[in-house]
């Protein structure tokens, strides 16, 4: 593994680069990158205008009058015009700061969150694009992290056990909410005048490359994860039907399509995107792919028992090996999911920095922001150093990451956090030090089960922004008992997309070759502290008593508490819906 590239100076006349656009929760950054050594020389970031929707519609009518469409709990919509945004915004301005001429661009590679899914028509107009339909919340696109299809969910997952499904199996017993067929279910029931109107149910990372290259193609990550595609093939009709009857067509009417191959060209630049990015006409577009998949060639992760950990609101375990075998609880095993010739498997948590960021915007006291401003850096700097200043364990406390639900190994997204141990003498930055904590130990589930199952983790890799926080790394190196190797890159996904769109491009022949010459990784940058580690083991401990007790059907309190909320709110009259903030 190589230390990361120093860039280097004026771009030649020669040089050649792509560029690698990353749709993430709340905005899009594009990146140019030099294909002979993965500089990366400009990038800039646009901001959706919209950003989530998940207390009420902030586009449609609606959204002008003081009675904004309200949204039930767990819903999360965006606007897809947010995304072309990206494109008319982000990669002009990255590459007026990359200082380079558009006609040196020879492809382009893009990575999305995932499952984040629309509904589409045939020309793939979205239907929160059709005037009649601007105000009906299941016309917009549902963000991975809409939770609101748990119970539909729950009736795939009852049925494909009792029916003996063999695909359930490789997705670790267990689908999830955030899922394609989830939410397709859901759509179905909920307005099935939407589900009848739309033509093509449509990850939201082949709508993007659909309106770069004027094409419609699945690619394999997401049809594989996310659509329980498996040995080329979708659950049956006769198991749709058994969940609906009006579902049964859904994989022959809505999903099913023409499947791309990751690093393979979907397409080329079309005249209307073009105009958009400012980049020459007909250039290579790679096939679609996940922002937490494509980032594992960007830390040179393409060999078995590599886990990168995508680092952000939430987390993404990705690594490929050579094995098939069924990992309880893991979001999906895919034969080149991530890169050709290994089996990829995936796995995360669905809240990390999320949870983060929530305590210090309701957590913490007003003078948290004061006293970090006086000191000159960010709340989260100033309340983790505070947090660290006192040995492990000091603080009495243990909590479980729940807070957006589970992904893995519960696989339940109305499970919720807790913590345990504190006293009237309990800090905020103890409690935030806790919720640091409690992340890791999260992971360390995540990665024992991995092992347990016959697929051990050699080696964990951090990429993502949450790497910049010290005390957090060194937290997860202590609680893992691993050393923890970051990637060298700020950028990890758009870097990974832009190694994808050389390959496609043909400037390597394959990932592999693409990955050792423009992706890097600083090796062990940190290692466990025996010591630390052995109090976080018996924190550990506490944290997996807990995991079980709430997790697996020991108590049920956590749910019948999300269900009691769920009938106060729906009893509420609309009005009383609060509106959200920046709404009129």
């Amino acid at each position: 593994m190589a230390e990361a590239p120093e860039e280097g100076g004026e771009p030649e006349v020669s040089d050649r680069f792509t560029i690698g656009i990353d749709f993430g929760t709340l905005s899009g950054r594009a990146v140019v990158v030099r294909v002979s050594d993965g500089a990366e020389l400009g990038s800039a970031v646009h901001e959706y205008p919209h950003a989530v929707m998940d207390v009420a519609l902030t586009a449609g009518p609606s959204s002008r009058t003081d009675r904004p469409v309200a949204l039930a709990p767990a819903w999360a919509l965006q606007v897809p015009a947010d995304y072309v945004e990206v494109l008319q915004h982000a990669v002009p301005a990255a590459v007026r700061a990359a200082g380079i001429d558009p006609a040196q661009v020879i492809g382009l590679g893009t990575d999305f969150t995932a499952c984040t899914v629309l509904p589409v028509l045939d020309d793939g107009t979205p239907l929160c694009e059709l005037p009649q339909y601007a105000d009906r919340p299941h016309a917009y696109v549902k963000l991975w992290r809409h939770h609101a299809a748990q119970p539909h969910a729950d009736r795939i997952n009852e049925l494909a056990h009792a029916r003996g499904e063999t695909w359930i199996a490789r997705y670790g017993g267990l689908i999830s909410s955030e899922w394609e067929f989830a939410k397709g279910l859901q759509l179905l029931e909920e307005d099935d005048e939407l589900y009848h109107r739309m033509d093509h149910w449509v990850e939201a990372a082949d709508w993007i490359i659909w309106q770069l290259t004027d094409r419609y193609v699945r690619n394999a990550c997401t049809a594989g994860y996310k659509g329980m595609r498996q040995d080329g093939r979708y659950p049956d009709r006769d198991f749709l039907a058994a969940l609906n009857p009006a579902f049964a067509g859904f994989v022959a009417d809505k999903l099913d399509h023409e499947i791309g191959q990751l690093a393979d060209a979907a397409g080329t630049l079309s005249a209307r995107a073009a105009a958009w990015t400012g980049l020459p006409e007909g250039i290579v577009v790679a096939v679609g792919n996940v922002d937490a998949h494509v980032t594992a060639p960007a830390a040179q992760a393409t060999r078995p028992g590599q886990m990168v950990a995508i680092m952000g609101t939430s987390t993404c375990h990705v690594m490929s090996h050579d094995e098939l075998v069924d990992v309880p609880g893991m979001c999906g095993v895919v034969d080149g999911g991530i890169v050709s010739g290994l089996y990829g498997y995936e796995a995360g948590q669905s809240g990390v920095g999320d949870i983060f960021a929530w305590y210090v915007k309701n957590q913490l006291p007003d003078r948290f922001a004061k006293e970090a401003t006086a000191a000159g850096v960010s709340v989260h700097e100033y309340v983790t150093d505070l947090a660290y200043s006192e040995p492990v364990g000091a603080h009495g406390l243990v909590a479980l990451d729940w807070h957006s639900g589970n992904r893995s190994v519960l696989v339940d997204h109305d499970l919720s956090g807790v913590v345990v141990g504190q006293t009237l003498a309990t800090r905020p930055e103890q409690g935030y030090r806790a919720l640091l904590e409690a992340t890791a130990f999260g992971t360390r589930v995540i990665v024992e089960t991995f092992a347990a199952a016959g697929v051990p983790v050699t080696e964990f890799i951090v990429a993502g922004g949450l790497l910049t926080n010290r005390h957090l790394m060194q937290t997860y190196a202590d609680v893992l008992r691993l050393p923890i190797s970051t990637i060298a890159s700020e950028q990890g996904p758009a870097l990974g997309s832009a190694i994808h769109a050389a390959v496609a491009a043909g400037a390597y022949p394959e990932v592999r070759a693409a990955a050792s010459a423009m992706g890097a990784v600083n090796l062990a940058a940190y290692t466990p502290n025996e010591a630390d580690a052995a109090v976080y083991d018996r924190l550990y401990d506490e944290y997996r008593q807990l995991h079980d007790w709430f997790g697996r059907n020991g108590n049920q309190a956590m749910k019948r508490l999300r269900a009691l909320a769920r009938d106060a709110l729906a009893s509420r009259p609309a009005q009383d819906v609060p509106a959200p903030a920046g709404a009129p």
